[in-house]
């Protein structure tokens, strides 16, 4: 059985691309850090926030995987975006690549505008919490 359990209240509005809230009740809590489209080399990779949001992710989820854990045990995920209205005019392909990679189980999540994020050609930055069993 997992750790996380999603809730979403039919009191509240639908959900899209998040959850309202999430418990868990694991063992193991995984901090996840802020993540970006950097490569390897430490080089950010993309001009573009759907780009850019992709490799982030893939980072993310690859820190994840090395800590044990798997998408499904997010239970908390900050976006971090440095242009609000560019992340809300991709959200349908920000969604995309959120299923593609992570699947459909949500997270509790929050988007946040960022003046600039560390390097300073970063669009997006991604951390998270997870629970494992």
């Amino acid at each position: 059985m997992s750790p996380i359990h999603r809730i979403n209240p039919a009191e509240l509005s639908p959900p899209a691309g998040f959850s309202h809230a999430v418990t868990a009740t694991g063992s193991q809590l995984v901090f996840l850090a802020g993540q970006t489209a950097l490569d390897q080399r430490g080089d950010i990779i993309g001009s573009t926030l759907p780009e850019q949001f992709a490799t982030a992710l893939t980072n993310l989820l690859t820190a994840l995987r090395a800590a044990g854990g798997a998408p499904a045990d997010l239970a908390r995920v900050t976006v971090y975006a440095t242009d609000v209205a560019d992340y809300r005019a991709n959200a349908a392909e920000l969604g995309r690549i959120w299923r593609r990679l992570a699947g459909r189980d949500y997270p509790a999540m929050a988007v946040i505008g960022a003046a600039r994020l560390w390097d300073e050609q970063a669009l997006v930055e991604i951390d998270g919490v997870a629970v494992l069993p």
